[in-house]
């Protein structure tokens, strides 16, 4: 069934595409869906301008070269990217993430906008691009597209009035702009400067090392950007995952005004790879490109008969990873379920406090765990020492965000984290709670049970492990599952839980582990399962019960 009819009044590129999708002209996925919310919601602001004028330059300029036609949904793309821009002249959106299968022209499309950021049509001096990946032979694709244009016959004398180039460097006369092409060996490269950074195939990075050399210096340059082009992948825990989680908070609405536009395409299920029509979802060109079409199909049958080509197949042209057997603690939509309201009146309920506490100069988070109306309710609050933030590649996006929410407090003026600020954090919340216990594992216990207790609070040491999660699993998936419990507004908690898989022993035993042993922080999901520990002596306050008085 179609949308109901909505206004396109935008831009005819922005119009065009935001149409195809809402109106089910073609077939998209849900974030594609989520999108054309997201980007109305922008556009719709009152300080945000469309330059028409720009937008008709990055299509146009290159055009006249490029053997390539933009498809809709590359055009919708060029219109956000180089006419939508706030009324001060800043760029909205200047870190782009584009996620789709393979096949789809992200090459050559790269070369046609690389062409054109580097002219004086773009009119910015010293605009580099930088096109980026971990092979020599992946990086140099998009340099030679344009390689190519710059040699050809038709067009070679009047290019070369306007370029100069060799077999690793083009550079444009007037703009002194330079499009190169680099690998990803990153203790061989210096700070860069770069307008444009071009991360290609952005699922092998293990890890920021390399991109960090391309957008440390971004925003010496005007209107710098940052583009990720990629299928999935099989890398777990690296930056394909956090650029995904980050899109996935953007299209929610949980992250607002970051300058980072998610196009992501991608089938919304495993079993819609059996209806051929759907496969447009994973890759927007697919209906154009006969090449591309009779090419899947002949992959899809011989995947049938050989795993390896299946598991290839649904990760690079459908964007559905299958090699990861770890099972996630909650779906995403679960995850966002959990933004229900904590109850106001909540003066003297019975809680269990739950602590986490590995190491003095990370994290250490706290919670207080209640029970409601037939749903449980976790506040939580994690303390950071600076240093960790410093020392290890933890997303800094969720870490402004907490701190702008008031849910993490960021320790600058201490060697470590102290015992007393736990201390402190409880004392505040017992004007609220009757804090039953404080439940923590024996980590950290010696320094901190004795401080708790001197205070009046009551500690009980837990075990965590397999046998411990294998016990509460089954609580925890009900939770989730049937939307039971509540954190609030509090995007940190659902980072946490996001970060934690369920490892499956093949003994009857489970264990909750944690992704990535440095960027993906669990504090928070540790401190909860420590206070579910002791759920069972939590009680449910009765409601009150009122009696109706007959006047006689």
């Amino acid at each position: 069934m179609k949308t109901a009819l909505k206004k396109y009044n935008y831009h005819p590129y922005i119009d065009e595409y935001m149409r195809m999708v809402e109106q089910e002209e073609i077939e998209s996925c849900k974030e594609q869906k989520d999108l054309m919310k997201y980007i109305r919601s922008v556009l719709d602001r009152d300080d945000v301008v469309i330059h028409s004028e720009d937008i008709k330059k990055s299509i146009n300029v290159p055009a006249k070269y490029f053997t390539i036609e933009l498809y809709a949904w590359q055009r919708f793309l060029n219109a956000l990217m180089y006419g939508v821009r706030y009324d001060d002249g800043r760029l909205v959106w200047n870190e782009i993430l584009i996620l789709m299968g393979r096949g789809g022209g992200k090459t050559g499309w790269m070369a046609y906008d690389s062409f054109y950021m580097s002219t004086s049509h773009n009119g910015i001096q010293n605009y580099d691009i930088e096109i980026v990946a971990t092979s020599e032979e992946q990086a140099e694709r998009t340099f030679l597209d344009v390689h190519e244009v710059l040699e050809s016959e038709e067009h070679k004398e009047k290019l070369s009035r306007a370029f100069k180039w060799t077999k690793t460097k083009i550079q444009h006369k007037k703009t002194r702009s330079v499009i190169k092409y680099n690998t990803s060996n990153a203790r061989t490269k210096d700070g860069k400067r770069a307008g444009c950074a071009i991360f290609d195939e952005v699922h092998e990075y293990e890890d920021y090392k390399n991109i960090n050399i391309y957008t440390s210096s971004q925003g010496k340059v005007k209107d710098s950007r940052i583009i990720y082009t990629t299928t999935d992948g099989y890398i777990r825990g690296g930056p394909l995952d956090e650029l995904k989680e980050k899109a996935r908070m953007v299209l929610s609405g949980e992250l607002k005004d970051l300058g980072f536009l998610p196009f992501i395409c991608k089938l919304d299920s495993d079993d819609e790879v059996e209806d051929e029509t759907k496969w447009e979802k994973s890759n927007p060109s697919y209906r154009y490109n006969k090449d591309l079409q009779i090419q899947m199909r002949r992959e899809y049958k011989n995947a049938q008969f050989n795993s390896s080509l299946w598991l290839e197949f649904m990760t690079k042209r459908m964007n559905r990873p299958q090699e990861d057997v770890r099972k996630e603690v909650a779906t995403y939509e679960d995850r966002l379920a959990t933004e229900q309201q904590i109850p106001v009146d909540i003066k003297g309920i019975q809680a269990i406090g739950g602590v986490d506490f590995a190491d003095v100069r990370d994290f250490c988070s706290v919670g207080l765990l209640f029970k409601k109306d037939g749903k449980r309710y976790w506040i939580h609050h994690t303390f950071i020492h600076h240093m960790a933030l410093k020392l290890q590649d933890i997303n800094p996006d969720i870490i402004a965000i907490a701190k702008q929410k008031g849910l993490c407090t960021i320790i600058h003026d201490d060697k470590s984290i102290s015992p007393e600020r736990v201390v402190n954090w409880f004392l505040d919340k017992l004007k609220q709670f009757n804090i039953k216990k404080i439940s923590m594992d024996k980590y950290r216990a010696a320094i901190l049970k004795p401080k708790l207790e001197e205070a009046g609070f009551e500690v009980e040491i837990v075990r965590r492990g397999p046998s411990t999660h294998a016990m509460l699993s089954p609580l925890v998936d009900e939770m989730f599952i049937n939307q039971t419990i509540v954190f609030g507004d509090d995007p940190m908690m659902r980072w946490y839980v996001g970060n934690v898989y369920k490892d499956e022993k093949g003994n009857g035993n489970m264990e909750y582990c944690k992704i990535d042993k440095e960027k993906r922080k669990t504090d928070g999901f540790f401190a909860f399962l420590h206070a579910l520990v002791l759920d069972g002596e939590l009680k449910e306050p009765k409601p009150i019960r009122r009696f109706k008085v007959s006047v006689f």
